[in-house]
């Protein structure tokens, strides 16, 4: 089972605790009433889906019931960190050396 850390609680919990909430940081459109179909459906449905290092949205429902972000390894399901929502996006870079390059290392 997997430990999160929830960055309000400020300790970590089973994954059971928590729901998976979609990509991180993705900018709604200033005023969307007045967009394209095109740019409303890139809003709406288009995102990444990056084999390695993910910016995802998570929520602690178990918990303080808050919305978080984390950097995750989407190969190995490793967490490399988590911050509040509305806090500075990590640099990729940071983390990029200890990402698994898709093989077992164990």
């Amino acid at each position: 089972m997997l430990l999160i850390h929830c960055p309000y609680c400020e300790e970590e919990r089973p994954e059971l605790e928590f729901r998976h909430a979609g990509e991180a940081h993705v900018a709604r459109p200033a005023e969307i009433s007045v967009e394209s179909d095109e740019a409303f459906e890139g809003y709406f449905f288009i995102r990444t889906n990056p084999r390695g290092i993910a910016y995802e949205r998570w929520r602690h429902i178990h918990g303080c019931g808050r919305f978080f972000n984390a950097v995750r390894d989407t190969v190995s399901d490793r967490f490399f960190t988590t911050y509040k929502a509305g806090g500075k996006k990590p640099d990729a870079a940071k983390f990029a050396g200890a990402a698994t390059d898709g093989k077992d290392k164990g």
